[in-house]
């Protein structure tokens, strides 16, 4: 029978928690800015650690690359250093174009304490597992680093992957213990939305099979005769690609029923149903009903806990949802909607609360649905994000370019310069933008649609810039004074990308 000592998974996760312990120390220097002489060293560790498709893999060094804005918020403070790692180098003009959006701060200053580390591995596979298998790079990450009681891991979620780069580096990690990986799952959020006592769809855990799906739905329609649809969530899938419909129609019958399911309308366009439903047997899932009436919408809350077990309200958003069945993640608008928006902050705040007493640290999100009735919104809980997600970079944006804060008894963001609102998107994408290069939109930067406006903190800021010729996408955050500004300067900043693409 393996022991604490000898066996090195349980050696290494004891570590990792000695590890985490010192965070309650580290906390006051995980705001924006440093204060005064507040010393710290920041290891950036973007690796997308989540099931995408096939045809996602393309693009995934573009999304390591997100959190430049990050780097620029921290960089701020004078006691701050960054490392950031990469699969592939960053262009150097594009980390010029960051740099430049910082007019507060000289670019050399900046370049002074940013290490830029690639792997030089450009394969599917995530960051965090081309890392670990470079034990020389880890030696050169542990050299760069020198004093590890003030330096962290910021990653785009904890895996054990990221637990075992923490214990080869002897630093924290800003994120919470992969023990606590199931509050992220559909079915772990679930069950804590019927704890806290938060409104959810009907639904149902545990589905594995298409026999499971009949079951479900059969239930569910045993308690609402009228429901026209239901959702099947693959349990550990993200950004609504692992998400299928079931229309009933007025199914009858278990044969009927099960006609249905063979039926499934698969969000991720690139997929088949034989390989959905192996998906399912292999991964696990949901069916819950899906949310319909007169007017629905998707707002988040964003939120993070502390070491002590406080909980803090980041941010709310609408988020823009495409795709096959209107589930894909497209992007978001700052913030949710004031009709709601304070209603989802607490109720986001609630779910908080039971995953900091749990022990989660760091920053999660939770995702609703809203549907308009006579006596006004209501909500639905639907998923718990125990990562960085779509809506956590433009934020860092906004804060970065702006200096300024978030009201969360408000929900509004203030600069100097009065209220600001966003429109932003990872999903800036046409076929003909893949005849362009990323040099080519950085020159659009000229164009003051597409460019940010120190002064009166407003404009445009870019990202995902890698991915325009590899896969014909780019992201951008478009801020304005309040929504309507917002969606004006996203929709020119569009024009702009358009022409680039097509001058004629």
């Amino acid at each position: 029978m393996a022991t604490l000592s000898s066996d090195p998974r349980l050696d290494s996760l004891a570590r990792f928690r000695e590890l985490q312990a010192q965070l309650a120390a580290l906390w006051p220097a995980m705001t924006m800015r440093t204060v005064g002489d507040q010393v710290r060293t920041l290891v950036v560790v973007n690796s997308i650690n989540v099931r995408v498709p096939d045809h996602m893999a393309p693009v995934m060094p573009a999304y390591e690359e997100r959190f430049l804005f990050l780097v620029l918020a921290l960089l701020g403070g004078p006691g701050t250093r960054v490392i950031y790692l990469t699969s592939q180098p960053i262009l150097p003009r594009l980390i010029d174009y960051y740099l430049s959006l910082m007019r507060s701060t000289p670019p050399a200053d900046l370049r002074q304490r940013l290490d830029l580390v690639s792997v030089g591995d450009g394969s599917p596979r995530p960051l965090i597992d081309k890392v670990l298998s470079r034990p020389r790079l880890i030696e050169r990450l542990r050299a760069i680093i020198g004093d590890t009681d003030r330096a962290l891991i910021l990653p785009f979620m904890t895996s054990p992957g990221e637990v075992e780069l923490a214990v080869r580096l002897g630093v924290p990690v800003y994120g919470a213990d992969p023990r606590l990986a199931h509050f992220g799952t559909k079915s772990g959020a679930r069950r804590l939305f019927a704890e806290a006592g938060i409104p959810h769809p009907e639904g149902r855990e545990g589905v594995r099979h298409v026999d499971d799906l009949v079951d479900a739905i059969s239930e569910l329609q045993a308690s609402n005769s009228a429901l026209e649809s239901v959702m099947v969530k693959l349990d550990d899938s993200a950004g609504g690609l692992g998400n299928a419909v079931v229309r009933l129609n007025g199914a009858n019958g278990r044969r009927d029923l099960r006609r249905r399911v063979d039926a499934i309308e698969i969000e991720d366009a690139s997929g088949v149903r034989e390989e959905f439903f192996a998906e399912l047997e292999d991964r696990g899932g949901i069916v819950e009903e899906r949310i319909s009436g007169g007017e629905v919408r998707s707002p988040s809350a964003q939120l993070r806990a502390s070491p002590d077990r406080q909980v803090e309200i980041l941010s709310t958003h609408d988020q823009v949802l495409g795709g096959a069945t209107g589930q894909t993640f497209l992007g978001c608008r700052f913030p949710a909607d004031q009709e709601y928006g304070a209603l989802v902050a607490r109720l986001g705040e609630r779910i908080g609360w039971i995953l900091a007493r749990e022990g989660v640290i760091g920053r999660f999100g939770v995702d609703f649905v809203v549907v308009r009735r006579p006596d006004g919104w209501f909500p639905y809980a639907i998923e718990i994000n125990l990562r960085n997600g779509g809506t956590t970079h433009p934020m860092l944006t906004m804060q970065a370019l702006t200096d300024g804060h978030f009201e969360a008894n408000e929900c509004r963001f203030r600069t100097t310069q009065g209220e600001r609102f966003y429109v932003a998107t990872d999903h800036l994408e046409s076929p003909a933008y893949a005849a362009l290069t990323p040099d080519d939109v950085l020159d659009g930067v000229r164009d003051e649609r597409l460019s940010w406006d120190p002064d009166r903190l407003l404009g445009v800021a870019l990202h995902l810039v890698s991915a325009v010729a590899v896969a014909g996408r780019l992201g951008l955050t478009a801020v304005g004074s309040d929504p309507f500004d917002a969606q004006r300067r996203f929709e020119a900043a569009q024009k702009v990308v358009n022409d680039l693409a097509d001058p004629h």
